[in-house]
């Protein structure tokens, strides 16, 4: 009788991993779960968890929509979305570290431009508004396009926010 009860033993001594494996996706699961329900808190946890694993995190910033910055389908810049720059570069003029522009997401409205180089075009413009308000050339940073992060529709976004120091 005891022969059985051993095989038994054995066998679930074989599938203690799959306890392992259960316990990690639900871990998994609990995390995406938590994630989704953030909402609007989710682009800061995801930069402190993308820091946490070697990721450059950006400080919490200004955001803007390229749209309200510039004339439709174009990398030019219309008064109002100058002057916004012109007092958000008064902000962070009294600091003297570096400041990052980050880009992502693109607009669909083009007209000269197609949607990458539209997009390359408004995140110069805004470095170069910066610049012409004060802003040391050798103070900004800029971070590439980030195209993955077109959520819905919402067309470009630009973010400003005080640099971290730069890795090598």
């Amino acid at each position: 009788m005891t022969a059985p009860v051993l095989l038994n033993a054995s066998a679930g001594r074989r599938n203690r991993w799959a306890v392992s494996f259960a316990d990690l996706l639900l871990l998994l699961l609990g995390f995406f779960v938590l994630l989704q329900a953030s909402g609007q808190k989710r682009d800061a946890l995801l930069a402190e968890v993308s820091q946490q694993f070697g990721g450059r995190a950006m400080r919490q910033g200004i955001e803007l929509r390229a749209a309200e910055l510039f004339l439709p389908g174009e990398a030019l810049l219309t008064p109002q979305g100058g002057a916004r720059l012109a007092t958000i570069a008064g902000q962070f003029a009294r600091s003297s570290g570096k400041m990052e522009v980050r880009s992502s997401g693109m607009d669909r409205s083009h007209q000269r431009f197609d949607e990458w180089d539209l997009a390359a075009a408004r995140l110069g413009a805004v470095a170069r508004a910066l610049k012409a308000a004060g802003i040391s050339g050798d103070r900004l940073i800029i971070r590439g396009l980030d195209q993955a992060d077109n959520m819905a529709g919402q067309g470009q976004l630009i973010r400003i926010a005080a640099g971290a120091a730069e890795r090598h």
